[in-house]
């Protein structure tokens, strides 16, 4: 499961779906709907909003939006809760570690998209998100 600090415009078509499809799990999980990945470490900085239901239906209300700038069709009745505006801190080291990731994937699955993300000087993120300084979130789990 990756739930993207950046904004989900900087993410190709195959990425745009799994992140549409992870970030229903990840709500399931947080309604307590499912047993599995309730405490999936992506899980953590909306657990941590004061209303985590809300804050993983905002985040999925932007991915929705992106998908119909791009003419795609998700499910809206699918979001749990009513459009809102929340606001998670993500560090500086997070969003780096990210595009870097991203970055690995699009390398091969979409070489125009790498070539111009890879020129960007910051990174926009999703609406959701807001940057502070700080090294990579203490929950990302980076592989040896």
């Amino acid at each position: 499961m990756r739930l993207w600090s950046i904004h989900p415009r900087n993410l190709d078509a195959k990425g745009l779906v799994a992140l549409w499809r992870e970030t229903l799990l990840a709500q399931n999980a947080l309604l307590g709907r499912t047993r599995g990945y309730r405490n999936h470490p992506q899980l953590t900085r909306f657990k941590s909003h004061e209303d985590p239901a809300t804050a993983i239906a905002s985040y999925l209300w932007h991915v929705a939006d992106e998908a119909d700038r791009r003419g795609y069709n998700f499910d809206k009745n699918k979001i749990a809760c009513e459009r809102a505006e929340i606001t998670i801190p993500v560090t500086s080291g997070q969003i780096d570690y990210e595009l870097k990731h991203l970055l690995g994937k699009l390398k091969t699955r979409d070489p125009d998209r790498h070539k111009a993300l890879n020129q960007v000087k910051r990174i926009k993120l999703h609406p959701c998100f807001r940057r502070i300084k700080g090294p990579v979130e203490s929950w990302e789990v980076i592989p040896e």
